[in-house]
């Protein structure tokens, strides 16, 4: 796919990762649909991409919402005239033990706990991508593609099982729509970062961030543009599908 003029959805673009690949996407030509939740974040990312040249508008929507994702994918539509991608970044954690013994009492992972990360990584997923192949295909685009984010906690991941198994669900939808969507001419990929230099990191002790660096093969986290390059490269590349692209520095 040539990405000039065409039209991404960038879930969860508001910052981090999301703004990295919206800003990714806008340099190399294409419309940007920014969502999120935060409309200042937002606001910024918009401008940023509309520093490129490019057309950028902003979507404030939950993704877990299902009235909300198809307003959305409609509002996009109708602004844009034509849809071409979709990113799925859009993601929150709630981390825990599924089960903690300490002193003698156990505390357990919540069911608001495993359902707020389901609800949004996972439901979201299948929302955003239902609503946008949707779309393609009453379009008749030539070409569509989703990019679903998923994580190296796919295989498992302490203190992590609600995130985990979102992740994991993430991957197997992709290589479900890349059998079922490629009559439509549309194709899916998904990535899994490791450890992404991002506001969250950033905010850590110094020592665990250090011991995090220190876990990886090549001693140095990953940067935004790192998940952008592998966004883009799914894109452009008219022979993938259905696939996880590893992007964590060897970190296994």
């Amino acid at each position: 796919m040539d990405l000039k003029d065409k039209v991404v959805v960038v879930t969860g673009a508001g910052r981090g990762l999301g703004r990295g690949m919206a800003l990714s996407f806008a340099r190399k030509g294409a419309h940007v649909a920014v969502v999120d939740l935060s409309e200042d974040d937002i606001a910024q990312t918009v401008s940023q991409c509309e520093a490129e040249g490019v057309k950028a508008k902003g979507y404030k929507a939950n993704v877990a919402r299902e009235e909300e994702v198809e307003q959305l994918f409609s509002d996009v539509v109708a602004d844009f005239g034509t849809l071409s991608g979709l990113v799925n970044n859009a993601g929150i954690t709630r981390d825990g033990l599924l089960i903690k013994v300490k002193d003698g009492a156990i505390t357990k992972m919540t069911a608001q706990q495993w359902q707020a990360v389901i609800d949004v990584n996972l439901t979201g997923v299948f929302l955003c991508a239902r609503e946008a192949a949707a779309k393609m295909i009453e379009l008749q685009v030539d070409e569509g593609v989703i990019v679903s984010i998923s994580s190296l906690a796919r295989q498992g991941s302490f203190g992590q099982t609600n995130y985990s198994a979102a992740k994991a669900g993430v991957v197997a939808m992709t290589e479900t729509w890349a059998r079922e969507l490629s009559r439509y001419g549309i194709r899916t990929g998904a990535i899994a970062p490791g450890t992404i230099n991002t506001d969250m990191i950033a905010a850590m002790k110094p020592e665990a961030r250090d011991r995090l660096v220190g876990a990886v093969p090549l001693k140095r986290l990953g940067e935004p543009e790192h998940i952008a390059q592998a966004a883009t490269f799914i894109f452009e590349n008219d022979y993938f599908t259905g696939r996880v692209v590893e992007v964590d520095g060897g970190l296994r």
